[in-house]
């Protein structure tokens, strides 16, 4: 009975085992032995981990790209302004300066040969100034301010430039008409002088007598976008011997851009 015993245990692997394990001062209880496989998946991710972090990323490059854009459109419209702004004052500054110094010199003549110095309409005026600085040294020049359309239902403020013959004959244009402002969604000129009693006239939409230089000349122009066009007024030349002076007439206070 003792030798089956000690045989059926020395014949029993695991008994074998277990004594190995004991003898080694090792205890199942205390140290497991780790499944590979389990181990395995503990340390990786799901798909559907991987999927969800793929969705957090890309909401957040979406919130990216949206900041810089927004950005973008803001830098851009910022500067769209700044150069609107620029463009609107530089044409006052121009216009200003130049119908301040019409002179009265012939530009045409009408039908019974009456010499005409000045022409003014709702959409166009003509006279004759000087330019400023090296562009002077041509002599005064024949300058035509008038409205065109631009082909998209707006208008456009153009100033052309003519030499004047001393022979006096017909005008010579200088290059193509010069771009002062665009995108004008409507405009109109309107002039104001002394009448033969010498009391002011109203704002008229044409000035009629082209012997002689309106006292006012006035532009209106109402333009797309967030820039306005402060109302420009702007006296003209006094000649001699007409009496009064051009400060007898009230002018609109302007802003300034």
């Amino acid at each position: 009975m003792g030798t089956g015993a000690r045989r059926g245990a020395s014949g029993n692997p695991a008994g074998k085992s277990e004594k190995l394990v004991c003898a080694a001062g090792l205890s199942d209880s205390r140290f497991p032995i780790p499944d590979s496989r389990r181990a395995t998946r503990a340390h990786g991710f799901t798909l559907l981990e991987v999927l969800a972090s793929l969705a957090l990323l890309g909401l957040l490059m979406l919130g990216v790209y949206a900041g810089v854009r927004v950005a973008t459109r803001g830098v851009h419209a910022g500067n769209a302004r700044i150069e609107r702004i620029d463009q609107v004052r530089a044409a006052q500054q121009l216009l200003r300066r130049e119908l301040a110094q019409a002179l009265s010199q012939t530009i045409d003549h009408d039908d019974r040969g009456v010499a005409l110095i000045f022409e003014g309409a709702p959409r166009q005026m003509r006279y004759v100034a000087p330019l400023p600085g090296y562009l002077g040294s041509l002599g005064p020049q024949l300058q035509t301010l008038r409205l065109v359309d631009d082909g998209d239902n707006g208008l456009r403020l153009e100033l052309g430039l003519a030499l004047l013959p001393p022979d006096g004959g017909k005008p010579q244009p200088v290059g193509e008409p010069q771009l002062l402002v665009d995108h004008v969604r409507s405009a109109r000129f309107s002039y104001r002088g002394v009448n033969a009693r010498g009391h002011p006239t109203p704002w008229l939409a044409r000035w009629t007598d082209g012997r002689t230089l309106p006292r006012l000349v006035r532009l209106e122009l109402q333009l797309d976008g967030l820039v306005s066009w402060p109302t420009l007024e702007v006296p003209l030349r006094v000649e001699a011997g007409t009496g009064g002076s051009a400060s007898v007439l009230p002018m609109r206070r302007t802003g300034t851009l």
